[in-house]
């Protein structure tokens, strides 16, 4: 039974996950290539990927970021902005009422300022190396290799609980012969012991 249970809470993180991704990949495609949005964030969340060694030694090429949107933003924030139809990570080095300019900690020069409607939101967290995985998983052949995973791992599930099942059911089928074939040997046993009594009366 907990095999069971294992398996099928197995299948249905499976499937979460694969809904998720394959959710997500639309979304973005959606807002990115339809709406021109170059970093969408529902609900004011948002994953971005450093695709650069601009930011180096704070944040490394590679790096998964966790974006939120804020009301305001302040001097020595690290922000995501839409740079046209890019997304840029950038510190900002300075805020003059609602004009913003920001530099990449290892480049030498500012960014042009711009206006702080086109910052997307403050990181919040970096995840060492996991944008590689995350940049992969956003490309059509990874949503690919997603729902090939996806397949393989609930087919197998299913095979392995369909293999549980007829154990249980081949354990139960032994069960029953042998408590069958205890009871004729009891009711042979009480027959006989019935037939010497009335031979011997």
């Amino acid at each position: 039974m907990k095999k069971q249970r294992l398996f099928s809470l197995l299948r249905l993180l499976v499937l979460c996950v694969l809904a998720a991704v394959i959710g997500i990949n639309v979304y973005t495609f959606n807002a990115s290539r339809l709406a021109g949005n170059a970093f969408p964030m529902p609900l004011g969340f948002g994953l971005s990927v450093v695709l650069s060694g601009s930011m180096e030694p704070a944040l490394s090429t590679g790096d998964l970021l966790l974006v939120v949107a804020r009301e305001e933003y302040k001097t020595n924030e690290v922000v995501v902005f839409r740079d046209g139809r890019s997304a840029v990570v950038h510190r900002i080095i300075a805020v003059d009422g609602d004009t913003v300019t920001t530099q990449g900690d290892a480049n030498d020069l500012p960014d042009e300022p711009f206006l702080s409607e086109l910052i997307c939101g403050k990181v919040v967290l970096a995840i060492p190396l996991v944008g590689y995985l995350v940049s992969v998983i956003k490309t059509p052949l990874g949503t690919l290799l997603i729902l090939a995973l996806a397949v393989w791992l609930l087919n197998r599930s299913f095979r392995r609980e369909q293999k549980d099942k007829t154990e249980q059911l081949d354990m139960i089928r032994a069960e029953i012969e042998r408590l069958k074939a205890e009871n004729a040997d009891k009711a042979e046993k009480a027959e006989k012991a019935e037939q010497e009594k009335r031979d011997s009366e």
